[in-house]
Formats: structure tokens, sequence, C-alpha cells
């Protein structure tokens, strides 16, 4: 992605040019998504977050057929369907916000079992969880379960950190848009107010909406919800990003700030 100036004449378009090649939907696998999820450590091996992946699979599913349908009526019908737009709209966004918590809630976990590890109270807080309470807590006892493997087993440990950089630049991305979408405000920045939040333009290679991720006047690139999914499958291809690589995109992901803006002079 290049970061340039934000244009008003953005907002008009209604296809990006660069559009990425997308696989025709029908043959993506319904269960590609929830088996790559379900490869992270402390994930898979939870019932219940689990259970969601397979939700946020059925409804990626969906989506893309209503991705694909108002694809062919602009192409094809020449023309919008304002119904089926809003209706893409919000259901594109409620995934958006699905697995975004799905992935919030994994992260927290894998990082606070190294951090309960590096500190050495990984088995006071399993004590903890196992304690009787008089009643029986399948969540707690789930995860009790994660954390013994974690303290009989080091090379668990060294998985979290690779799971934990697989997902972060997708997860990073994803987080700066949920903010935008949800917020209206840019990530990383309180109180600034995101351009034209929730605003989508149809992506000519697979219907999704084509969101802009931005920060102040410079354009980092456009997201869909599609792009996201497509990430999170493909996460397991090749080594994970070095911490090297997270650094660099940290620091894209900071944007230009306008004083550091190259002068061109006038036209």
């Amino acid at each position: 992605m290049r970061a340039q100036k934000m244009n008003d004449d953005d907002l008009d378009q209604d296809f990006d040019d660069g559009a990425p090649e997308y696989a025709d939907p029908g043959t993506v696998s319904p269960w590609a998504l929830p088996e790559a999820l379900c490869r992270l450590r402390f994930l898979g091996d939870d019932m219940y977050l689990r259970m969601q992946t397979t939700n946020i699979g059925v409804v990626d599913q969906f989506i893309m057929r209503l991705e694909t349908d108002a694809l062919s009526k602009l192409y094809e019908e020449g023309g919008r369907d304002m119904e089926l737009g809003i209706f893409l709209s919000a259901q594109s966004q409620m995934w958006i916000f699905a697995i975004y918590e799905l992935l919030r809630t994994w992260r927290e976990r894998a990082r606070g079992a190294l951090e309960l590890l590096r500190k050495g109270t990984l088995n006071d807080r399993i004590a903890a969880l196992r304690a009787d309470k008089g009643f029986r807590h399948h969540g707690e006892e789930a995860l009790a379960d994660q954390l013994q493997a974690l303290a009989d087993d080091s090379a668990i440990a060294t998985e979290l950190e690779d799971h934990l950089r697989r997902i972060y630049i997708p997860y990073a991305r994803l987080d700066h848009l949920r903010v935008a979408l949800a917020k209206h405000e840019v990530k990383g920045k309180r109180g600034a107010l995101a351009s034209a939040p929730g605003y989508g333009r149809y992506n000519a290679g697979c219907g999704a909406l084509d969101y802009q991720i931005e920060v102040g006047r410079t354009i980092l690139g456009t997201i869909n919800r599609r792009d996201i999914a497509d990430e999170f499958r493909a996460m397991w291809n090749g080594e994970a990003p070095s911490l090297t690589d997270i650094e660099d995109f940290k620091v894209f992901m900071k944007g230009v700030d306008d004083k550091d803006m190259p002068d061109f002079g006038d036209f």
C-alpha cells in the first residue's frame, strides 16, 4: 500500500481499478476460515471459541454471496440495488465486529498466559481457576487445562509467540478499521475523527465494500471484509513475520504527518 494525500474526488469513485485478484466464492471452502483460526493455540482447543469460529465462517459464506450479487447487479444490470447495498453494508460491519471480538479475546488469553509464565505465577492462576466454587464452571476448567499444558510443555510458549506474530498484521489492520466503523475515530489517535467512517465503495474484483485506511490526511490504502477473511485464511502460508517486519508495519500504520509531507510546489 502506498500512502497518499486524501482527495475529495476519491469519495465519488465506484470502483477500485487496482483491485487484486479474488478467488470465486464458490471455490472457497466453508471450513477454510474456521480451520485456519482453529489452528491458533488456545483457540482451537477451546470448545466455546471454536463455536464462534464456526459462526464467523458460516456468515462469511453468506456475505460472499451478497457481495457477488451486488457486483453482478452493477456489471450486468447496470445499476445499484440500494436495498441490497444497505444490507451488505450492515452485514459486513457486524461480521467485522464479530471476528474482531473473537480474536481480541484470543490475543488477550495468549498474551496473558505468556505474561503469567514470565512472572512465574502460572501455577497460582491454575490453582485459582481449579479452586472449588461450589459449582462447575466449564469455561474456567477449559482455561485451567490450557494453562496446565503450557506449564507442562515449554514448546507451547514458542508456539504462542509464533501465532501472535502471524496474526499481528491482519489483526492490526482489522482493528484500525474496527475503530473507524465503531467509534468513528482514528486508531491510536484519541479524539481524532475518522474521515467518512462506514462509507464503502464496491470492490471491482469481489463486490465487497472497500473502506479507506487513513490517518489524518494520509491514506494508507483500502481494505474490505473479503480482504480480512482472505488474510486470515492465508495466515499459515510461509513463515510468521519477524519482529522487524512487525516494527516496520507499525511505522507504516502511523501514517505521514502533514509537516513531514514533501512539498512539490505549485502546478
